[in-house]
């Protein structure tokens, strides 16, 4: 990463971020582009569209000031995986190195002096928003550089990093199912609705001879 990369980037997701930048980010780069993200209504955009045109902002800025400066369309999978490292520096979870004696402890009995990161969800959920506002930004979804596989595995690599780490396993949610009681009664339905059905077209085949 380098180190002159995105000084002056805002608030990444609304949980982390540079301390003098929560809220509103005021860059002057990539102004005009943010307004696109946020002007499909003339209502108050809402909590998340509004974070979304930050995010969008800083990471505009981020290019501006990456050495040599990045232009939006020579942006690939590997910039947008060094940008979320660059926000590491202002996360605020904190993820154990393999050689801390509280390693895989979800609740350390005292401090020490890991490193503080981005967690897992916060990147998670900034690339999302990241994905949507490049599109509506004019880019293409086959070229998006948010979707790209790099960046998938990345991080599925810091979620799985992070929960080892901290001793919290990732569960995925599960899709609520049908209970098996309601599952009885949907089959039995279907089973009458079945007999009725051939019951009538037996009955129409007997007249008709």
């Amino acid at each position: 990463m380098d180190s002159a990369s995105g000084a002056g980037a805002s608030e990444p997701n609304g949980g982390e971020g540079p301390p003098s930048a929560t809220g509103s980010f005021s860059g002057d780069g990539g102004g005009g582009s943010g307004e696109g993200v946020s002007a499909a209504g003339s209502a108050t955009p809402s909590r998340y569209e509004s974070q979304k045109r930050r995010d969008w902002n800083t990471f505009l800025q981020y290019l501006k000031n990456h050495k040599p400066p990045l232009t939006l369309a020579r942006c690939s999978g590997a910039h947008v995986i060094e940008f979320l490292k660059y926000l590491d520096q202002f996360g605020k979870t904190k993820v154990h190195a393999t050689g801390c004696p509280y390693f895989g402890h979800p609740n350390p009995p005292a401090p020490c002096a890991c490193p503080l990161r981005q967690a897992w969800g916060s990147l998670d959920a900034l690339i999302g928003r990241l994905r949507a506002a490049y599109e509506e930004n004019g880019g293409r979804p086959d070229s998006n550089p948010f979707g790209a596989r790099a960046v998938r595995i990345y991080l599925r690599e810091v979620r799985e990093g992070q929960a080892k780490a901290r001793g919290i396993p990732y569960v995925k949610k599960k899709r609520k199912r049908p209970t098996t009681v309601t599952m009885a009664v949907v089959a039995a339905a279907a089973t009458a609705s079945t007999s009725d059905q051939v019951d009538v077209g037996g009955g129409g085949g007997t007249g008709g001879v």
